[in-house]
């Protein structure tokens, strides 16, 4: 761990900052999340928010008191490595957690149910039953949708629906449903999967009341006015398509003259909506209740949100790395023998290549509540408003990613005094260009950092 790195990062699902001890349960929450979730990192002697660093005293205590902490206070054992780091004439505590293969973990003071915690964002959430099962679940190497449905027999699978679905493919015959796992063995006997149920379920919806689609338009660009509506509760190997037809309704479309054909543009790149649609279906959380997949068509975006954070272990930035994780199995492997999905993990990347090949953004991927969402922009992406003294300061400091630049050498590099300067680098640190690092704005030794694309 490198403390500059740390700190030129916003807090965020793998980093928090804590002045110090002194109210120890938020800090164990962030560990407890940390471990259930993704990872991260916990510093202590850093303000979060102003990110000023105060330190530590008495640094050799505090380490031993948060050791003991963590042991005391946290099941089932968590045993994370804690640094001792240096910062000027004090010190401070790093805590890494990493992804635990134990959790659910949980605060002894509060129980097993009301006391597993996990990462959203920069916050810590308490999990709920449903996602404390899934932890279970995912420590056991099993899918919600690979569970079997004991109370139900073969007639729950509308075989006809999904032999006409694989008709294209290859004949599908009864053994298949087997090793596609819409059917399992339980107990001697072969009964529905939760997957085989939520594909091909003669009466799905009764047994996931929340398994479809809610689609809408609305005026402008909140909810407060909505201009149509529907609700798409078709077979899921169908339903992105008349998803993609309401839409197509709606979007504006552009002609573009070739010198062979037309062709037509619509506002957001076809590829990348339907992309976004399949991941919310084959990545939703259908154990969850009351939340089904929403669309949202506003003037200036479109919004895919699904039920479910990301599968544990996984963050942001992964996914647009193309790592991935498959939350429901049953669901996946259909769809991509259907030819539907293709390899794991190409989505986002696809659905950003879409994106910026139109001149728009790239997708914007948030976890908000216990919901993921996709955002597609339909403003197309301005020329930058660096000028070029602007584009100096970036180049001074990407000579000098280790060290930094303070206000007076970059002031000196771009021919400005140091109270210009001073103007210029708070503007490139509010469009996030730049971090700045220092106990604070008096700071005589406060330095300029550039922002990497991974911070």
């Amino acid at each position: 761990m490198d403390l500059i790195t740390l700190l030129s990062r916003t807090e965020g699902k793998t980093l928090e900052f804590k002045r110090d001890l002194s109210s120890p349960e938020g800090a164990l929450k962030a560990i407890v999340a940390f471990a259930n979730t993704s990872g991260g990192v916990l510093v202590l002697g850093v303000e979060d928010g102003t990110k000023k660093v105060k330190g530590i005293p008495n640094i050799l205590v505090e380490e031993e008191r948060l050791a003991n902490l963590i042991a005391d206070s946290v099941s089932p054992r968590l045993v994370p490595s804690i640094e001792v780091m240096p910062w000027r004439k004090t010190q401070v505590l790093a805590v890494e957690i990493y992804p635990s293969a134990n959790r659910p973990h949980y605060l002894n003071r509060l129980g097993a149910e009301e006391g597993v915690f996990v990462r959203v964002g920069s916050t810590n959430r308490r999990a709920d039953q449903v996602l404390i099962e899934e932890m279970r679940r995912y420590n056991q190497v099993s899918s919600f949708d690979e569970q079997p449905q004991p109370e139900l027999n073969s007639e729950a699978i509308d075989f006809r629906a999904a032999s006409e679905f694989f008709k294209p493919i290859r004949k599908l015959t009864r053994p298949d449903l087997q090793t596609l796992k819409i059917m399992t063995s339980y107990q001697g006997r072969a009964v529905p999967t939760v997957g085989g149920i939520l594909l091909f379920g003669t009466e799905r919806l009764n047994h996931y009341p929340d398994a479809w689609i809610q689609v809408g338009r609305f005026a402008g660009n909140d909810r407060r006015r909505i201009l149509d509506a529907v609700e798409v509760r078709s077979y899921l190997p169908v339903a992105a398509d008349e998803v993609i037809s309401f839409l197509r309704k709606h979007m504006t479309r552009e002609a573009v003259i070739g010198p062979v054909k037309r062709t037509d543009l619509w506002t957001y790149p076809v590829v990348a909506v339907r992309e976004a649609i399949m991941n919310a279906i084959v990545h939703a959380d259908y154990a969850q209740r009351g939340a089904p997949i929403r669309v949202a068509l506003f003037d200036d975006r479109l919004e895919i949100e699904n039920p479910g954070l990301l599968p544990f272990g996984l963050t942001i930035e992964d996914i647009r790395k193309g790592i991935s994780k498959l939350r429901n199995r049953v669901i996946g492997r259909a769809f991509q023998e259907l030819g539907l999905i293709e390899h794991w993990g190409s989505g986002i990347q696809r659905m950003t290549a879409a994106c910026q090949d139109r001149g728009l953004d790239a997708p914007k991927l948030e976890e908000i509540g216990m919901h993921f969402r996709v955002t597609l922009s339909a403003i197309p992406l301005r020329a930058s408003a660096k000028d070029a003294r602007d584009e100096a300061i970036l180049a001074a400091l990407s000579s000098s990613l280790e060290a930094g630049l303070s206000t007076s050498e970059i002031a000196k590099q771009i021919n400005l005094s140091p109270r210009a300067s001073r103007t210029r680098l708070a503007a490139l640190v509010e469009r996030g260009l730049i971090a700045e690092i220092g106990s604070g704005p008096q700071d005589p030794h406060r330095r300029y950092y550039l922002v990497s694309e991974t911070s």
